[in-house]
């Protein structure tokens, strides 16, 4: 079936998703970028930032013209950063179509309001069907045609399973869910556990503490996203488990990589004006140790993560804090 697809973001993984749209000759992709200087990359039809030396199929669209890029479209898809989505949608919003689907490929909790991406873009553009494309998937690796498997995730199963229909190649496999909520705060989630993932790193802790980071990283996410009104199988499943082992083990995890710069004595504000890439995890922090404190939810890990981050706590005192904690049953 012909579809018209309008990816609202041209960072890495906006770039790799609109080449895997492509693919399938009878769908018509159009990748907008927020920046007016990244005109200078369509000419090179290579995202040479950020996806060095792969190639941009001809057949997308590349184009920072906002009403060309959502002509006709049957799916806007959103991939711009969560610091940034209500600012770029509100600037949008006059030429996005009323009514048609959204998809969002964004991982990460807005500050302060806690709101989620789909329903940030639900203030800012309007009421319609929303879903959720997430799970263990670096751009790096699906922009070069590696196996990679996701899950889309709606209430509507209709708009979940046309997303599978229309993403699925035979490198690409995407299963459904139901659970919005719940696969949407596990790619938040992973970020920061990510991030302390990187400290145990950079600090040299050893496996044996890593794998034990992971599981009761595990652990919080899952009781935060029950108390919030989530599935807690969501958490076992590729947008919790998966994603959150790909991104505190990879070389190309962005939020690994803050945490392991950290624990080596670097500033969290040379780190990020060094790079030009988003850390969710930064950002989500926040989010997280602010709504569970609100909440009563018990996040150890997640809330020495954000003073580490956000009130300069040395990193090594925060991992003796954790050890030393008042013993207790593992099943919450």
């Amino acid at each position: 079936m012909a579809a018209r697809f309008a990816v609202l973001g041209s960072g890495a993984w906006g770039t790799a998703i609109a080449m895997i749209l492509a693919q399938n000759p009878q769908q018509r992709v159009a990748l907008w970028s927020a920046r007016a200087d990244n005109a200078g990359w369509h000419a090179r039809r290579e995202n040479v930032r950020l996806l060095p030396g792969v190639a941009i199929p001809p057949s997308i669209l590349l184009t920072t013209d906002i009403r060309e890029a959502v002509e006709g479209a049957d799916l806007l898809v959103a991939a711009v950063p969560t610091a940034y989505l209500r600012s770029t949608l509100a600037r949008i919003a006059e030429s996005i179509p009323k009514g048609k689907p959204l998809l969002s490929l964004v991982k990460g909790l807005e500050n302060h309001t806690f709101r989620r991406p789909t329903e940030i873009a639900m203030e800012v553009l309007g009421s319609r069907s929303v879903a959720v494309l997430s799970g263990p998937s670096h751009a790096e690796e699906v922009s070069r045609g590696l196996p990679t498997t996701l899950v889309a995730a709606s209430e509507d199963l209709t708009l979940a399973r046309w997303v599978q229909q229309c993403f699925s190649t035979d490198r690409f496999r995407v299963y459904t869910n139901l659970d919005l909520v719940g696969v949407e705060l596990a790619g938040a989630l992973k970020n920061v556990i990510a991030i302390a993932a990187g400290l145990s790193d950079g600090m040299g802790l050893g496996d044996n503490s890593k794998s034990a980071l992971l599981t009761r990283g595990l652990a919080e996410m899952a009781r935060f996203g029950v108390a919030v009104g989530a599935n807690a199988e969501t958490f076992w499943g590729l947008a919790g488990m998966g994603d959150l082992i790909t991104t505190c083990i990879s070389r190309h995890g962005r939020n690994r990589a803050i945490g392991e710069r950290l624990a080596k004595g670097e500033k969290l504000a040379d780190i990020q004006a060094s790079t030009s890439t988003v850390a969710e995890g930064v950002f989500t922090a926040r989010s997280v140790y602010e709504k569970s404190q609100q909440m009563g939810i018990a996040m150890p890990i997640s809330a020495e993560v954000y003073r580490i981050l956000h009130e300069a706590k040395d990193p090594r005192v925060a991992v003796n804090d954790l050890m030393v904690r008042e013993p207790r049953s593992e099943h919450w």
